[in-house]
């Protein structure tokens, strides 16, 4: 298992992921059950967030209570199949500041070409977690993780639903101090590109394309 690498094996992460693994899930029940397995997801990834402290009056007395440290968070999300985690996060931190990155690959090269880019101010000041279901090759994660740096952002963290042991190697040698969470380590890549055993094109099965 890899240093940066965290593999979340709750129950309920693992049994609605294997229920969008299924050929014959539809796309609702796909698009529902993506937005509650990032619910789960969003514990894990925020875990560490800096905490401070603030006085507060409860109906009983003041008190000195914890609370979130610094800037909002950043939400980056790798468009376009990025966007099915992102909304799920954001129904846990809605004043997250959020961000995209358009690359898409090429299939011939397996390589990313960008074709769009916007993302929040500061990013040197936040914690920013990149989501895209699917680590692949991970070509397109550690490109979209260089243009985060060089925007300033030094406290990245990469959420993904699926990882191959590539994408993961290939993210480790671009960028060994982002941390990936995942709800699965899968088999490999085939010929093509896609994780095996996976659950196909994530972006098809999320918006009904092909």
């Amino acid at each position: 298992m890899y240093d940066h690498l965290t593999v979340v094996k709750h129950p309920l992460v693992q049994h609605k992921l294997t229920l969008m693994r299924k050929k014959d899930t539809s796309t609702a029940s796909f698009r529902r059950l993506l937005r509650e397995i990032s619910h789960l997801l969003a514990y894990e990834v925020t875990r560490e967030m800096p905490m401070t402290t603030e006085v507060i009056e409860t109906p009983l007395c003041e008190m000195e209570a914890p609370v979130i440290e610094g800037k909002k968070l950043a939400l980056v999300s790798i468009l376009r199949a990025g966007n099915g985690l992102l909304d799920g996060i954001l129904d846990l931190i809605p004043a997250a500041r959020v961000g995209f990155v358009g690359l898409y690959r090429d299939e011939a090269t397996l390589k990313p070409v960008q074709y769009y880019y916007k993302v929040p101010d500061n990013l040197g000041e936040r914690l920013v977690i990149a989501v895209d279901p699917m680590l692949a090759t991970g070509n397109s994660s550690a490109a979209a993780v260089d243009l985060l740096k060089q925007d300033g952002a030094t406290d990245i963290r990469f959420l993904c639903l699926l990882a191959a042991p590539e994408g993961v190697e290939r993210m480790r040698q671009a960028h060994p101090d982002v941390p990936i969470i995942t709800a699965a380590l899968d088999d490999h890549l085939n010929e093509k590109g896609y994780i095996v055993p996976g659950l196909g094109d994530a972006g098809d099965r999320m918006f009904g394309t092909k």
